[in-house]
C-alpha cells in the first residue's frame, strides 16, 4: 500500500506536525477520549484464538447445510462485513459458495417481506448480530427470520442455525441465547461497532462466505507494523490525518472518497460511516462523500470539477486488476475504439483516472493517491487499519472524541416517542 500527496499543495504542512503527533500519542498510548474503545489497535495480535478456532468451525457447518446466512445488524454489524463480502465475491459470484444476506440495516417493511419469500425456498442459516439484542432494526428482523426459520426446520434444529454475536454477559440477545442454547460469539467492550469488523461480527460471516479470513487478519497485522510507527515521517497515517485536518482549516469541509472499480463500492459505504460517526460532533467535523467513477463523472463529476472549491478527493488505486480484457481491432471501426486496439480495459481505466486528477487539480481539488496492490482479503485488511488509525488520530486533532456517537440517538428517541414506547 502506498500514498502520494503529490496533488496538495504541502507548504503549511509542517505546522500541523507536532499537533498530529500529540493526537497519534493519545491514541497509542490510549490516555484520550474514548480510551475505552481501543481495543482494535492490537486486537489483530490479541485475538482469542480459542473463539477463532469456533467461528471457523461455524462456519463448515454453515457452508455444509446452508445456501444463505442471514446476517442481521445494523452500522458497524454489517458495513465492514459487506464492503469485504462484497469486494471479493465477485460481480456474478458462483451459487456453490454460501451467500451472505443483510438484514436488520433498515426498516423497510417491503424488503423484509422479500427476504421471507426467498428464503422460502432456501436452505438457511441465521447471525443475529447486536451488543443489546434491543436495537429496533435488527430486533425486529431477527423476530421474523427467526420465525421463519422455527417453521421451515422446527425449534429444535432451529437453534442449531442460530448464532449469536454480543455481549459476553449481558442483555437482551445474550439472555435469549443462554435460554435457547444458541451458540454464541462476542461483541468486544472495548471495540465500537465501526471498528468491529475484527472481532466475531465480521470474522464470522465473512469465514462462512469462504473468504479467508487468516489473510485478512494478516492485513491487519500488516497495517499493525506500517502504521503504528512513532514518527511523521515514517508513518503515511499520521501524515494524512495531519493534511485532512491541515485542508480543513483552509476551507475544505467536504472529503471525497473515489474508487475506478465497483467492487469497492461498499469500502466506501463503511468509509463513510467510520468518518462520519468519528468525526461528526460539536459542531465540527470534515464531511464524507463517496463517488465511482467513472460512473459518477457523468453525474456528481460535474459538480467536483466546477462547484464551490470546498472538497477534496482521496483516490483509491488498485494496482493489478485480478482479470482483464484486451480490446481488439475492428476492421470497420464504426465506434472509433481502433486507436485503443492492443490495449486492456484495467490500461483505459488507469488512464481515465490520471485525467482526472489531472482536470480536478487544475479545478482547484486538491487529490490525494492511495495504491493498493489487488482486492485481496489481505489488502483490505491493511486498508482498514490504515483508516482507522487515520480516523483516531484525525479525530483528536479536531478536538472531538472519535469513539462514541451521541448524536444517533437523538432520532431514536424522537421515532420512540412517536411510536408510543413506553418510557418515552
Amino acid at each position: 500500500m502506498k500514498i502520494d500527496f503529490n496533488n496538495v499543495d504541502l507548504s503549511n504542512l509542517n505546522s500541523y506536525k507536532e499537533k498530529s503527533l500529540e493526537a497519534f500519542s493519545s491514541l497509542m498510548n490510549k490516555d484520550g477520549e474514548g480510551n475505552d474503545f481501543l481495543g482494535w489497535i492490537d486486537r489483530a495480535n490479541n485475538l482469542d484464538m480459542e473463539e477463532y478456532e469456533r467461528i471457523k468451525k461455524a462456519s463448515k457447518k454453515i457452508q455444509g447445510n446452508s445456501d444463505c446466512l442471514v446476517t442481521i445488524g445494523i452500522g458497524g454489524s454489517y458495513l465492514g462485513t459487506k464492503a469485504v463480502d462484497y469486494a471479493m465475491k465477485g460481480y456474478f459470484p458462483k451459487s456453490d459458495k454460501t451467500e451472505l444476506i443483510y438484514a436488520g440495516y433498515q426498516i423497510s417493511g417491503e424488503y423484509l417481506y422479500e427476504l421471507l419469500d426467498y428464503l422460502k425456498e432456501k436452505e438457511f442459516s441465521i447471525n443475529v448480530i447486536s451488543k443489546s439484542g434491543t436495537t429496533t432494526e435488527p430486533a425486529i428482523a431477527f423476530r421474523f427470520v427467526k420465525e421463519l426459520l422455527e417453521e421451515k426446520y422446527g425449534k429444535e434444529e432451529a437453534k442449531e442455525r442460530i448464532f449469536v454475536t454480543t455481549d459476553r454477559q449481558k442483555g437482551a440477545l445474550k439472555d435469549l441465547a443462554d435460554k435457547e442454547g444458541y451458540e454464541t460469539f462476542v461483541v468486544p467492550d472495548d471495540i465500537g461497532g465501526r471498528f468491529s469488523v475484527i472481532s466475531a461480527v465480521g470474522l464470522l460471516p465473512l469465514c462462512a462466505a469462504g473468504i479467508d479470513i487468516d489473510k485478512f487478519v494478516a492485513g491487519f497485522r500488516k497495517g499493525i507494523e506500517n502504521f503504528t510507527k512513532d514518527s511523521f515521517e515514517e508513518n503515511e497515517a499520521i501524515q494524512y490525518a495531519a493534511i485532512r485536518n491541515m485542508l480543513h482549516e483552509d476551507g475544505k469541509d467536504i472529503e471525497v472518497l473515489v474508487n475506478y472499480e465497483p467492487k469497492l463500492k461498499y469500502v466506501s459505504e463503511w468509509w463513510k460511516q467510520l468518518f462520519a460517526e468519528s468525526e461528526g460532533k460539536d459542531g465540527k467535523g470534515i464531511f464524507p462523500v463517496s463517488v465511482n467513477n467513472t460512473t459518477d463523472l457523468h453525474s456528481v463529476g460535474q459538480m467536483i470539477q466546477d462547484g464551490k472549491r470546498n472538497l477534496f478527493e482521496t483516490v483509491i488505486k488498485v494496482q493489478k486488476a485480478d482479470k482483464d480484457l484486451t480490446i481488439k481491432e475492428d476492421s470497420e471501426n464504426l465506434d472509433g475504439l481502433n486507436y485503443l486496439a492492443g490495449r486492456d480495459m484495467s490500461f483505459v481505466n488507469e488512464k481515465a483516472m490520471e485525467g482526472t486528477i489531472i482536470a480536478h487539480v487544475k479545478g482547484q481539488v486538491p487529490n490525494i493517491l492511495l495504491t493498493i496492490d489487488d482486492v485481496s482479503s489481505e489488502s483490505l485488511g491493511e486498508l482498514f487499519y490504515f483508516f482507522e488509525i487515520v480516523v483516531g488520530v484525525s479525530g483528536y486533532m479536531l478536538g472531538v472524541n472519535p469513539f462514541n456517537q451521541p448524536g444517533v440517538e437523538e432520532y431514536k428517541t424522537q421515532m420512540f416517542k412517536l411510536l408510543g414506547k413506553p418510557g418515552y
